[in-house]
């Protein structure tokens, strides 16, 4: 599903150019989920935006689904996320004027589904996440676990092949933390979704199939 080859990237601060991920070579296969783990400054975030499209490495090829999209242009590269990645934020990225049906639905807006077809799917979606009945609170209306969840069904709207989860749990107590990531663990075990999460939560990763470790930009055992 994922093939990351020979990947390097860095950034420059100033006049010093810094380093963050270093030969990066990664397989992941169709239907896995993987935890990136690492401390801070790791390099985990910049490899889960490599993966997802929102960045280019330096050097090196990034395949998802076969095709090199470290290859695609800029507007490429924005209609191949909308249609094959869906995006989990820690901090939910929901609209706080739109209510919880209407940030489900922001995606297919730019899709040429009718809208019927575009409510039908959103109450599924919802349904899906256990949010049938709040479909018309606000993000302020809700709790935490809750606009998670609304960010979840927001992510699988336009079924994507790839879902990219960057501290997915790291706002929420113990208790919505544990639903979010039994929800994760659901999408992959029965709808096949490749999840790739970042954390750096030990409990949280115990919900992934595989664990991948970075430091200071490499991948390293165990």
């Amino acid at each position: 599903m994922v093939d990351i080859r020979g990947v390097s990237k860095s950034y420059r601060r100033g006049d010093q150019v810094v380093p963050v991920l270093r030969e990066i070579t990664l397989a992941i296969p169709r239907g896995d989920f993987i935890a990136l783990m690492g401390p801070s400054g790791s390099g985990k975030s910049t490899l889960l935006n490599l993966i997802a499209g929102i960045d280019k490495p330096d050097r090196g090829e990034v395949l998802v689904g076969g095709e090199d999209i470290t290859r695609l242009g800029e507007a490429e590269l924005a209609d191949w996320r909308a249609a094959n990645v869906g995006f989990i934020f820690q901090f939910y990225n929901l609209m706080p004027v739109l209510n919880a049906f209407e940030n489900v639905e922001l995606p297919l807006l730019l899709t040429r589904l009718d809208k019927s077809e575009r409510r039908a799917r959103v109450a599924t979606a919802l349904e899906l996440v256990g949010l049938a009945d709040r479909r018309e609170h606000y993000p302020n209306e809700l709790s935490g676990g809750q606009q998670q969840r609304v960010a979840i069904a927001r992510a699988l709207i336009t079924d994507p092949t790839l879902i990219v989860a960057d501290e997915p749990t790291g706002d929420l107590d113990r208790k919505s933390a544990g639903e979010i990531l039994e929800l994760m663990r659901r999408l992959n075990a029965e709808m096949g979704k490749t999840i790739i999460m970042v954390s750096h939560d030990p409990h949280s990763v115990e919900s992934a199939r595989h664990v991948t470790h970075l430091e200071k930009g490499e991948l390293t055992p165990g």
